[in-house]
This record gives C-alpha cells, structure tokens and sequence, in this order.
C-alpha cells in the first residue's frame, strides 16, 4: 500500500471513529434528558449530582431518579442496542435490507406467546408464577426461530427461502393472535394491546440486569466473526470460497438473533421498526464493515429507543405514550425516506 494510499485509509477510518463518537456522545444527551423528563422535572445538576452522589440529594428526588427514571432509561439505550444487533446481523446473514425480527415473525411469535399467558394465566414453564408472560415470550420466538430455520434447512437454507419461511411464521402467528383475542374477555384484550404497544414503564432493576447480561454475554460471539460477517455481504459463493462455513454461519446467526430478540421482546414488548432501521443507518454512514457496521448499528438503536423514550413522556405532559407507537411514527417516515433518497444500487 502506497503513502496516498494509507492517508486515504486513514482518514476513512478517522471518519468512522468520529461517527461512533459522535452518535455515542448523542446517546448520553438523550439518557440524561430521558432521566429528567417526567411529572417532575428535574435539571442536569439534579440527575448527575444523584446519579454519582445520591447521598447529598434530596430523598424524594432519590427515588424518583433512582426508583423509576434510571432503570427505564437504561433499559431504553440496552434494548436499542440489542434490536439494532438483532437487526444488524440479521440482514447480513439474510443479505436482505427488509429483514429484521419484527418482519421475520419472530417479534409475533413472542407477542402470540405473551398473549396465551395474558389469555390463559399458565406459561411454559409453570413455577415461574411472576415470569408468565416474558418467559412465554422467549419460548415462543426461540420456537419460531428454530423453526425458520429447520424449515429452510430443509431446502438447503437459502437466504430467499428463510426470509419466504419467516414471511409465513409472521402470518402464522398474526393469526393465532387475532383468534386469542377474539376469544378474551374485553380486559384480556386491553393487557394484550397494551403489552403489544411496547412499553418501558415497567421495567425493574432485575429485568434490567437481565437483559444487560444477556446482551454482553451476545456480543463478544458477534464480534469474533466480524470478518465472517463482513465476506457474508460479498455474497455465498464469495464467502464461501474465503473460507466461511455459510450455513453454520447462518444457524450460530439465527440463534444469536433469537436470544437478542425475545430478551428485548419479553421485558418491554413488541417494538418495530428499531431492528430494521437502525442498520440502514450504520450502513450509510460508516459502510459493510461489520467491525464498524454492527457497533454503529447498536449504538444508533440506543439513539433511536432513548430518543423515543423522551418524546414519549413530552408529548403530552403527564401522559407516557406507549413507545412502540412512537418508534413506529418515527422509523415509517425515515424508512420511507431512504427507499425515495438512496440509489438503487444501494439495495
């Protein structure tokens, strides 16, 4: 590599770290306002000043920071970055920009699982009394995952088959849904709507903990194979011939995406548009690399869900929305945006 050569590499590089730093530096903006947004607001003083020295704060505005804002706003950022890593990786393995969770099915088949134990008041796993609904969740889009993929293996696990497959798991379980709530009483049907708007409201320092282990025991298995992900975008027969094993890569893909999805899915809901849109993001502003593509992916779904948790609770003062409402009018204009701006090459 010639000196222009490595200047230019450079400055590329310098490019991506400064878009990571810039969208990192976003992120704790959205955070510190999500915390002082509410029926009592509060100032940047307030929320720091507790956070790192809760002692010298008022009691009051302890628990209302420590209680009930920091654990909805952490959640906020970490089930962003769990729906954009689920995305990410996802429409890599796919080669598809239409593929994420929420249109794969995997997001219905976890709502379908939260609503049979809203419906019925039993889970897959019975002594887990408190756990009924999340846990029914995670069974069922682990169940719809493993059944995508069964199903495509079986055709030899082609991208176009899988997506195809995913397609019918989503309409499949669009409609055991809609017989549940035919057959519910008019408050199991409103638990069902609500649990299926997405919502962080409910959110507890256990369900947060949870969630945070899952997502750091994920990421170091996604960051091993960034260079798999990346000769993947170059297509099967490419990758292949580099070495890459495509269909294991696909299985060990598809049960990443399946832990991913069903933990965000089971403590906050369904929330769509987030795994679909946050890498089209990444993609166009640092490119296929996935040691840049999937950090930028997760960080813009943080940017995203924070963003969404603040204007649900601006809105309307006294009112929190809930936020899969928002982040579907946020992300329907923006997706169709980049379907009317981009190139065609770009798809």
């Amino acid at each position: 590599m010639d000196v222009k050569s490595k200047e230019a590499y450079k400055k590329m590089v310098g490019r991506k770290y400064f878009f990571l730093l810039s969208i990192s530096v976003a992120i704790f903006f959205t955070f510190i306002l999500d915390i002082m947004t509410g029926p009592a607001s509060l100032s940047v003083r307030e929320v720091i000043s507790t956070i790192f020295f809760p002692a010298y704060s008022e009691r009051s505005v302890q628990v209302i920071v420590w209680t009930f804002r920091l654990p909805v706003a952490l959640m906020a950022v970490v089930t962003g970055i769990t729906l954009g890593l689920a995305g990410a990786n996802m429409q890599t393995i796919l080669d598809n920009p239409l593929a994420s969770p929420y249109t794969l099915g995997i997001s219905a088949a976890a709502g379908f699982g939260a609503a049979l134990a809203i419906v019925f008041g039993v889970g897959v796993l019975p002594f887990a009394d408190t756990l009924f609904v999340p846990i029914n969740a995670f069974v069922f889009s682990l169940i719809s995952c493993m059944a995508i993929y069964g199903i495509a293996r079986f055709k030899r696990a082609t991208s176009e088959t899988i997506v195809l497959t995913g397609i019918a798991v989503l309409f499949l379980f669009d409609s055991l849904l809609a017989l549940l709530e035919y057959t519910a009483n008019p408050e199991q049907v409103q638990a069902i709507v609500f649990w299926l708007f997405g919502s962080l409201t409910k959110t507890t320092w256990t369900t947060l903990g949870i969630t945070v282990g899952i997502v750091l025991m994920v990421i170091p298995l996604l960051a091993i194979d960034v260079w798999k992900l990346t000769a993947l975008r170059l297509g099967d027969d490419k990758a292949k011939s580099l070495g890459v094993n495509v269909e294991k890569m696909r299985l060990k893909g598809l049960i990443l995406i399946s832990i991913l999805t069903s933990t965000a899915v089971a403590f906050v809901g369904t929330i769509g548009f987030i795994g679909l849109v946050a890498p089209h993001i990444a993609r166009m502003l640092v490119g296929e690399d996935h040691r840049y593509f999937l950090p930028f992916s997760a960080l813009s779904g943080a940017f995203i869900l924070s963003t969404a948790s603040v204007l649900s609770k601006a809105v309307v003062p006294g009112i929190v929305f809930p936020i899969g409402i928002l982040t579907s009018l946020i992300g329907i204009p923006f997706f169709v945006w980049l379907l009317l701006s981009k190139k065609r090459g770009y798809w």
